[in-house]
């Protein structure tokens, strides 16, 4: 029987997805990969969740590619399949229109880095090493690390923290703006789901929607992003986050988004 390497769980609206293989240090084998996709896949079709949080299981968050797999399948045409296979588990984690929180315990090695880049919002425990172990082994950077790191903390930083193979601590992620907050290593679940409860309580469906196009505002023109934001705005105003969001402010009382999405919900809105 094929060990489950990651578990998820719903808890109340929001999806806890843990990479569950800490004797391997939660490395991105095919088949973790495989299992992730199969949790993001039900974290995109069920509507009761309304954001994901994401950790690892064990003293390491992510070691990055499984060693037996680059071993084994490092000739040109294994290396272009299993990159082909992005479609399955990354590109739909990456683009999720839900707030994604990750927590980050321990290490985070390379594509382990760039698995934990995905999130919308980083949580890290004191452990936590933000590794660039990939000019070690004479690769260049993937999971989607040469995307987001650059936007995150600049392109002469990206350059200098991949190109010198450096670690980066939590104290270190947290100057530069990668993580929100740095917390005790017992405590980060509970700031991890903290942050994802808050943002299930708020308007989730319009953050997605606002995440989507904030993801395409490196690569448009400030008119082309006037465009988006009016198209956006137009879905987001004859939402039910909305309508409960701005009623709430005209009948000065407190807003409850998650039960207005419930109810458009149980309507087949």
């Amino acid at each position: 029987m094929t060990k489950q390497l990651v578990n998820w769980t719903l808890d109340g609206s929001v999806l806890v997805i843990r990479l569950a293989s800490p004797e391997n240090r939660n490395s991105l084998s095919l088949e973790m990969r495989e299992h992730l996709g199969e949790a993001v896949a039900y974290a995109e079709r069920e509507r009761s969740v309304r954001s994901v949080y994401l950790t690892g299981e064990g003293t390491s968050f992510c070691s990055g590619g499984d060693f037996r797999m680059l071993k084994d399948a490092s000739d040109p045409w294994p290396v272009h399949r299993r990159f082909r296979q992005f479609h399955r588990w990354l590109m739909p984690l990456t683009q999720l229109e839900k707030p994604v929180v990750v927590g980050v315990r321990g290490q985070a090695v390379g594509g382990g880095m760039g698995l934990a880049l995905t999130g919308d919002i980083l949580i890290a425990g004191e452990s936590a090493k933000f590794v660039s172990g990939f000019t070690r082994l004479g690769a260049i950077p993937d999971i989607g690390v040469m995307y987001h790191l650059p936007r995150l903390i600049g392109m002469s930083r990206a350059k200098n923290f991949l190109f010198g193979g450096a670690t980066m601590t939590a104290p270190e992620a947290l100057e530069l703006g990668i993580v929100k907050k740095v917390v005790p290593d017992a405590d980060l679940d509970d700031a991890g789901m903290e942050e994802a409860a808050r943002l299930a309580a708020g308007p989730a469906e319009v953050i997605g929607l606002a995440k989507m196009l904030m993801a395409r505002s490196f690569e448009n023109s400030l008119e082309e992003m006037f465009t988006y934001e009016g198209l956006g705005q137009a879905l987001a105003m004859s939402s039910a986050e909305f309508r409960e969001g701005f009623g709430a402010a005209m009948d000065k009382r407190e807003v409850d988004f998650a039960a207005a999405a419930a109810r458009a919900l149980e309507s087949g809105r």
